[in-house]
């Protein structure tokens, strides 16, 4: 039997066999593939996802706190004002500008 009647053996008792036996044939199939494609099958998982999607949350959540936090610290009318991002970094910038003419003066 040769290494092409071999590998024709292994594919069907493969696919006649559990999905355990399966399973161990695609781990040593991703032995071929490149660093990128293996990366890209990684994160296709449910588990990567949400595992990703949680990390992301708690990122995000982060950031907002800090704005929320810049937004305290920032004076404008009326104090309750809703103000989006941009708005609050723009806000913080000139409110640095004015707190450092202050000073010079």
């Amino acid at each position: 039997m040769n290494n092409h009647d071999s590998r024709e053996v292994l594919q069907t008792i493969t696919s006649c066999n559990s999905n355990g036996v399966q399973r161990r044939r695609e781990r040593n199939d991703m032995g071929n593939l490149s660093r990128e494609e293996r990366r890209r099958r990684r994160r296709a998982t449910q588990k990567y996802r949400t595992a990703h999607a949680t990390r992301e949350r708690i990122r995000v959540e982060a950031f907002n706190v800090a704005f929320a936090e810049l937004r305290k610290l920032l004076p404008t009318l009326p104090p309750d004002k809703k103000l989006s991002k941009i708005e609050i970094l723009r806000l913080a910038i000139c409110y640095i500008a004015y707190l450092n003419h202050v000073l010079d003066t």
